[in-house]
């Protein structure tokens, strides 16, 4: 990528290929970007009605952080400059979620494990960031990592988990009135 600044995933996340639009995904080393519109439009668009959710944009915004990869989410203004209700209403959402779970997101490193089917991972410092958005039962299983977990613990109210390590790797308990639909933030403190 010769003269590049950063690479950039469009309507995709790095290394998949759902759009077509990169049949030669190779990842680089260069800083990575990952565009995505809250509707399908690039611009305004009367027709376009499908607004993605809230669960939709944030499990985008998560994964292309697990990713290490900077999120461009795309709002095309209306012709008087504004931008729609619709969008509004969704950009309002994700920041709320943001308040919450920010510090898991922001100046963040993709994770020590790869995508996932049950999510990824997000990392700073001494923290691992496992950030669950497809639930199977009540104990998540992922691989060992570098370092020996000493705590793990839900984000949202810091309530301390179950969890043990072995051969084949962490089991984490959250049950399930803790698990939430969109993501579920478990803490690793790492030693």
């Amino acid at each position: 990528f010769d003269g590049e600044d950063f690479q950039m995933f469009e309507k995709d996340l790095p290394g998949h290929n759902t759009t077509g639009f990169a049949p030669t995904q190779k990842i680089g080393d260069l800083p990575k970007e990952t565009c995505e519109t809250i509707n399908n439009s690039w611009g305004f668009n009367l027709k376009d009605n499908h607004h993605k959710s809230k669960k939709e944009l944030v499990q985008y915004l998560v994964k292309a952080s697990g990713y290490g990869a900077n999120f461009l989410l795309n709002v095309g203004p209306m012709p008087n400059g504004k931008i729609q209700p619709e969008h509004q209403a969704a950009l309002k959402e994700v920041g709320e979620w943001l308040k919450i779970y920010g510090e898991t997101i922001y100046s963040t490193q993709g994770g020590p494990l790869t995508e996932r089917n049950w999510g990824v991972t997000t990392q700073k410092g001494n923290k691992v960031y496992v950030h669950i958005l497809n639930w199977q039962d009540e104990t998540l299983t992922i691989p060992r990592l570098s370092k020996k977990v000493v705590a793990a613990k839900l984000f949202k109210n810091k309530t301390a988990l179950k969890f043990n390590e072995n051969d084949f790797g962490v089991n984490i308990q959250i049950p399930k009135p803790q698990q939430d639909e969109i993501d579920t933030v478990v803490e690793l403190e790492l030693k």
